[in-house]
């Protein structure tokens, strides 16, 4: 059911609020006169601080309407029979979980809702295993999962054409920690491109055993993220939008390497930014790496919204990158950046040419081994702490309180 990006189609069409992809072909045969076929698969972002994030997957229905409930009519469902567990950190790198396809009216659609099934009885339907154990913990999941995570999304599905689909789960903002070891899912899905493009390259294997993560950023935004091949140390940041990207590469104890300005051209390129024969590497840190840790609160208190916290620098000569974001705890609002590096990041200009040859940057704001700290939520005023040392051993708790 799993299948790698790699495979190709036409782009098809593309509005505000969703990316599509069109192929042609109707999957086991032309499709009824008047009707279209949508196909659904899924993706993900690399999970922080889990070795699995499993959701059960029941459903995935799609309405014209946006604002259809669960028990009108008009629903076309794509339904797993049986509902299928999936790790969501086995599909980085670009790798999609076919859920399936079905035939559609033609025409415009608004509104599509991915069902998962609950935790019942003994068994786990959707769980996580924290980092380092072997613990299989109940992963609550919001009433949401019986009607479907609502998704508001437009797509046209045309007469005789396939239209297809990826969702992207972001596990790494989906679970959330409640307090006392239990963890919440707090579904955060975007719908982007079927079509192959990216960023792709190979990070030094020696190195994997140290939380390698890499990603694509614009203006210190994460775009998008996996984790490098376990054997290989080969990456692939899949499903780019055309544009300029900011390729950031972090492991534990090790210093940043940024590589700026990386072109992704169309929506069928592939830009190739370091080879198997001279993979990227990380220079070591000759200090232990800090941690930076404290509270959001957000005033008012809000029951759907979620705080997240980013540990950032700027060059003086390039971007503005993300070193670490984490959510915060939904009981306390503590969270715990840990892993900063204490020394100089290291910045690449991108070029065809390869090796890309990175200097040491001492000179980054607010300085090696300080960052700036931003605490944000949607619907509330971002904050920032303008420089926070992570050199001098263990700090003052940097809290913030987040306000509309």
């Amino acid at each position: 059911m799993k299948n790698s990006l790699r495979t190709l189609c036409s782009f098809g069409a593309m509005s505000t609020v969703v990316l599509l992809a069109s192929c042609g072909g109707g999957g086991d045969g032309a499709p009824a006169a008047g009707t279209g076929t949508l196909g659904v698969a899924m993706t993900d972002a690399p999970s922080c601080g889990f070795d699995a994030v499993n959701v059960t997957v029941n459903k995935v229905r799609v309405h014209q309407s946006a604002t259809a409930n669960e028990n009108d009519a008009g629903w076309a469902d794509i339904t797993l029979t049986p509902a299928r567990k999936i790790n969501l950190l086995n599909l980085t790198n670009g790798a999609l979980e076919d859920l399936g396809q079905t035939p559609l009216t033609a025409g415009h659609y608004t509104q599509l809702r991915l069902v998962l099934d609950p935790n019942t009885g003994a068994g786990l339907a959707n769980s996580v295993i924290p980092s380092g154990t072997s613990t299989e913990i109940s992963l609550d999941t919001p009433s949401a999962v019986q009607s479907g995570i609502k998704l508001i999304n437009q797509f046209d599905v045309a007469s005789g054409q396939r239209t297809d689909l990826v969702l992207d789960f972001d596990a790494c903002k989906s679970v959330v920690t409640k307090g006392n070891g239990k963890y919440a899912l707090k579904p955060v899905i975007t719908v982007i491109p079927t079509v192959v493009n990216g960023i792709d390259g190979f990070i030094n294997p020696a190195l994997l055993n140290n939380h390698v993560m890499v990603s694509a950023q614009q203006n210190g935004v994460v775009v998008r993220s996996t984790v490098p091949n376990a054997a290989t140390g080969e990456f692939f940041l899949a499903r780019l939008v055309p544009g300029n990207y900011d390729v950031v590469l972090t492991a534990d104890n090790r210093a940043t390497a940024v590589i700026a300005a990386v072109p992704v051209a169309s929506t069928t390129s592939t830009v190739v930014v370091s080879s198997n024969s001279t993979p990227i590497d990380l220079q070591a840190a000759a200090t232990p790496p800090g941690a930076i840790s404290g509270t959001v609160v957000l005033n008012p208190v809000s029951a759907t919204e979620i705080a997240y916290v980013a540990a950032k620098q700027s060059f003086s000569a390039g971007p503005t990158v993300t070193i670490k974001y984490q959510g915060v705890d939904v009981a306390s609002g503590a969270y715990a950046l840990s892993n900063l590096p204490t020394v100089a990041p290291q910045l690449g200009q991108y070029s065809a040419a390869l090796p890309i040859m990175f200097a040491t940057q001492p000179n980054t704001t607010p300085g090696t081994g300080k960052y700036v700290v931003e605490a944000s939520a949607n619907g509330y005023v971002t904050q920032s702490n303008l420089s926070v040392n992570v050199t001098t051993g263990n700090q003052p708790a940097i809290n913030f309180t987040l306000t509309p």
